[in-house]
């Protein structure tokens, strides 16, 4: 198995180096050529009804990983990521035949646990054999840097950086980084999620950085959804979810998206064999993709605030392997190292494909609400607000589409509500719970690193054909990043 360069596909390598390389050369990203996804027949999967969430994930990861690993050895790090003391995942009945994926039941409480854990592992795993450290970038809109800094804390030949917007993320959701200590170096930005994402692309891509800051050119690498190593587990929640919902029978999936992880990983499951129907791509606000859809123009506009925080995302990383997946052609333009185009398309995807495949539906900001408050007097269940992307959407769908009502169908939940408590209350009235590890991290002293400098303002027109100011990664934030984490003596 051999996975290739979105942006040079005669580069091919092993899982290994696409998961120690992070970010490919020429800016690219690892990925998977629809013609080599392996195939899981239907009676594997009928199977995984029976099977925990450890076992699932090795019946679905071990044709992409059998020849890096033996099975045995798989199967201990999935156990060891999977543990059931620490992380499980629960399927629960709504109504009609809608069902929702609870993917919120890790360290963090988030879905970000499941690919974290597992990307963890498998890099513990590499590095130890080849006698090497690495610093982990990442950025993060709230979830993925609590996550994987909870799945990277301690481990031996590891460090980490994670860069998030300040003043965009919850308290919670920052203490979950800020409070570890140890390798977990945590870095609030003076900008949103885009600039941070490109703050972090631009130190993965600048190996003389890391020659100087570590005498290494290879030490840092990349645990976003740009890295194959989170890609890949997120295709196991559609078969777990499927297998407890199903039997033989076509599912809808419906998926709260904002970097397109998620969604990208439902992709490869139905290309694996999984009997998936349509597959619903929730977004709030930000919707360059649904435009896309729409007119097949891909603009990249400022993002939008939102409850749903962690999908505040204009222009997700994970459509660049979503288009090389539909034959088509995306990357980020730039001369030097600076990018002048964010999303520039040489070659289109197949769209109608895409159009068969996709329903795309955008939440309005009172509709989270809105959709919170009706799933809670109509079932009594709590969603947090990217969940109520996904019942939202989920409901859009069967609306507009009746036949469908009788199909198995299953909404990702993807943040306990307790993580995003003032939202819930305001749709409901009524406070979560506050998980028990949230409750621990509120009273430990934090380290936070700031990076103070300004990012660049670009104007550019929004829909209506109004100018808007975007925020955009300065050289002055590039610098001043390296300087510190240099001071930090990694």
């Amino acid at each position: 198995m051999r996975y290739h360069n979105h942006n040079d596909r005669s580069e091919k390598v092993t899982f290994e180096t696409a998961l120690l390389r992070g970010l490919a050369p020429k800016y690219g990203l690892y990925t998977v050529d629809r013609k080599d996804v392996p195939k899981i027949n239907i009676k594997t999967i009928k199977k995984m009804g029976e099977m925990n969430y450890a076992d699932t994930s090795f019946r679905v990861l071990n044709p992409y990983l059998k020849e890096e690993f033996t099975g045995d050895k798989l199967e201990a790090l999935l156990n060891k990521a999977y543990d059931p003391r620490k992380i499980t995942a629960d399927v629960q009945y709504v109504t009609g035949n809608s069902n929702i994926l609870w993917l919120t039941k890790g360290p963090t409480y988030s879905f970000k646990d499941y690919a974290a854990r597992f990307y963890g592992q498998m890099l513990d795993h590499f590095l130890g054999k080849r006698n090497l450290r690495r610093v982990v970038a990442i950025a993060t809109s709230g979830d993925t840097g609590g996550a994987l800094s909870d799945a990277l804390y301690e481990l031996d030949n590891v460090d980490v950086v994670v860069f998030y917007p300040k003043g965009d993320i919850t308290s919670e959701q920052r203490r979950q980084m800020t409070t570890l200590g140890k390798n977990i170096y945590a870095f609030e930005v003076n900008g949103d999620f885009d600039v941070c994402q490109a703050l972090a692309k631009a130190l993965l891509d600048d190996k003389e950085f890391a020659e100087r800051a570590f005498n290494d050119r290879n030490r840092m690498t990349s645990a976003n959804s740009i890295s194959l190593g989170r890609l890949l587990p997120q295709s196991v929640y559609p078969f777990f979810g499927y297998s407890r919902i199903a039997d033989g029978e076509k599912m809808i999936t419906s998926i709260p998206s904002g970097n397109f992880g998620d969604m990208m990983g439902t992709v490869l499951a139905k290309e694996m064999g999984l009997p998936i129907s349509k597959i619903l791509v929730g977004l709030n606000p930000n919707r360059p993709f649904m435009d896309f859809m729409n007119t097949e123009e891909y603009k990249v506009l400022n993002s939008i605030e939102t409850p749903s925080s962690a999908m505040k995302v204009s222009h997700p990383s994970n459509l660049a392997r979503l288009f090389d997946f539909y034959k088509g052609h995306m990357y980020d333009k730039r001369e030097g190292k600076k990018v002048v185009h964010e999303g520039f398309i040489t070659k289109m995807p197949d769209i109608e494909a895409m159009r068969k495949d996709f329903f795309v539906h955008s939440i309005t900001n009172p509709e989270h609400f809105k959709i919170m408050k009706d799933v809670y007097e109509k079932h009594g269940i709590m969603l947090d607000p990217h969940g109520s992307v996904s019942w939202g959407t989920l409901e859009a769908y069967l609306a507009e589409n009746k036949r469908d009502r009788g199909k198995p169908s299953l909404a990702y939940e993807t943040a306990d509500p307790g993580k995003f408590s003032a939202h819930v209350k305001k749709a409901i009235g009524i406070t979560p719970p506050v998980p028990e590890g949230i409750k621990r991290q509120s009273d430990l002293e934090e380290r936070i690193y700031s990076i103070n400098s300004s990012p660049d303002i670009e104007e550019i027109a929004n829909e209506s054909g109004k100018t808007e100011k975007k925020l955009k990664l300065s050289q002055e934030q590039v610098e001043e990043t390296m300087t510190k984490i240099k001071e930090l003596r990694l």
